[in-house]
């Protein structure tokens, strides 16, 4: 039986708890007639109290990320009866824990992201890598206790740094709910004949063309990109591309498209290059299946940038 799982993440005293007990109050979703349990990963000045919930909402704890395994789940379930569970996941815990640990019936169904509107510059500024973690899955986050006098975008921002999938609301005081509808225009002219991506944007680019390929299908572009030989690749192909840091050096990573055409130029890796040519979708064997292809119409030798390792900010 499959079992659904709405895993609420965020750091201590963003408003989890808070945010879950109104969850569980709302008869939408909790009919009163399924089983559910509620596993707490950490304690914060608000506690699950027994009493202030139904007979049909149960409770298990994990106090040590070590102690998530798929048969403790199970387990948890199984003593519960459960039909559906909810989880107030730890901050300070990794996501994949929580993924790497999910018994194979289980199906995570939403996950939402809790923010204190007051706390979360701060936590982006000083364990960016822990924020970047909690966004880059989620589908949701809620910047709570938010206040007139603070700013909109710079919240915004945070998210979209990291995700522009993830839908955005700010919850006041009195816990009425505003949706985002701040806009991301592109750094540069998508409908331009040649699309010229910048040295600064060209994170920005990648992503929104790995994101919504679907845009930039046939378009010409142009952008300045360090050279990949692979083996698995024909003669004339190889990726072209740059590294790309989210959020700090641990997770610097290369991300190129495929490229086809060298023209003059005998390229070996690690070249930097500017390059034009137009975007289609083919399959590679790079990519194992189906992916954007740069068919080359120019290439030339260039000097690497101020910055190598492109940035979202």
């Amino acid at each position: 039986m499959e079992i659904p799982v709405y895993l609420f993440t965020g750091f201590l005293e963003a408003g989890k708890t808070s945010f879950i007990k109104e969850t569980m109050s709302d008869p939408n979703f909790n009919d009163g007639k399924k089983q559910y349990l509620i596993i707490t990963c950490e304690e914060g000045e608000v506690e699950f109290e027994a009493a202030d919930f139904p007979d049909n909402v149960h409770f298990a704890s994990f106090d040590d990320p070590q102690r998530l395994t798929s048969d403790r789940l199970n387990a948890v379930v199984k003593r519960a009866g459960a039909d559906i569970v909810v989880v107030e996941y730890n901050g300070m815990w990794t996501i994949d824990t929580f993924y790497n640990a999910l018994p194979q019936n289980w199906m995570v169904y939403q996950e939402i992201m809790i923010a204190d509107s007051s706390t979360i510059i701060s936590y982006n500024a000083n364990m960016r890598q822990l924020v970047v973690d909690k966004l880059t899955s989620c589908e949701m986050v809620v910047f709570n206790r938010f206040k007139p006098e603070y700013d909109k975008m710079t919240l915004h921002k945070i998210v979209r740094g990291v995700s522009k999938r993830a839908n955005i609301c700010y919850e006041d005081l009195d816990g009425e709910i505003e949706f985002d509808d701040i806009e991301d225009p592109l750094p540069y002219d998508i409908n331009a004949d040649v699309v010229d991506i910048k040295d600064d944007d060209f994170a920005i680019f990648y992503r929104d063309m790995t994101d919504e390929f679907a845009k930039y299908k046939g378009k010409t572009v142009r952008f300045k990109g360090i050279v990949a030989l692979d083996s698995s690749l024909p003669k004339d192909s190889y990726a072209i591309g740059r590294h790309i840091m989210t959020c700090c050096a641990d997770d610097i990573a290369y991300r190129g498209v495929v490229a086809k055409g060298m023209g003059n130029l005998k390229l070996t890796t690690r070249d930097w290059v500017t390059v034009e040519g137009r975007l289609i979708e083919e399959y590679s064997k790079l990519y194992r299946g189906v992916g954007p292809v740069l068919y080359v119409k120019s290439i030339e030798p260039a000097e690497k940038p101020v910055q190598e390792v492109a940035t979202f900010y």
